[in-house]
């Protein structure tokens, strides 16, 4: 809600936003902050090193993530591109990372959670994808 206030009121947007876009920083945001939560959390597990990759697409996805997040963000000038790559690279790390937590879903609740906020994530990218104009 608060990226759909502030954008709104950028000089170069004049309240016309893209709320599909909008939705989707959101999910970035999010997603980086649950998959460095899954992350952390598999680094107290016992059974740690069976989560090595699980960890390293929980930390590649969050940051993935918040820099997608900062790039759909900004609204002063042109980088439509750019903005396009990031959604793709960001929808590519969140599919990875979920099917990395889903593998681990039945035994970790903190891998169930984070699988649902990559898969969210990934269709946001999808959605915004197709709202940007080519």
């Amino acid at each position: 809600m608060h990226a759909q206030q502030m954008i709104s009121t950028h000089p170069h947007v004049k309240g016309n936003t893209n709320d599909v876009l909008i939705r989707c920083i959101e999910e970035c945001y999010s997603c980086a902050q649950i998959c460095t939560s899954c992350a952390d959390a598999c680094l107290g597990e016992d059974m740690v090193a069976q989560l090595t990759q699980c960890i390293r697409l929980n930390l590649d996805c969050a940051d993935v993530c918040a820099a997608t997040g900062s790039v759909a963000t900004r609204r002063t000038g042109s980088n439509e591109e750019v903005i396009r790559r990031m959604l793709e690279a960001c929808a590519t790390a969140c599919r990875l990372c979920a099917e990395e937590c889903e593998r681990h879903a039945g035994h970790h609740e903190h891998c169930r959670i984070c699988a649902e906020s990559c898969r969210r994530c990934e269709q946001a990218c999808q959605e915004a994808l197709q709202s940007i104009a080519h």
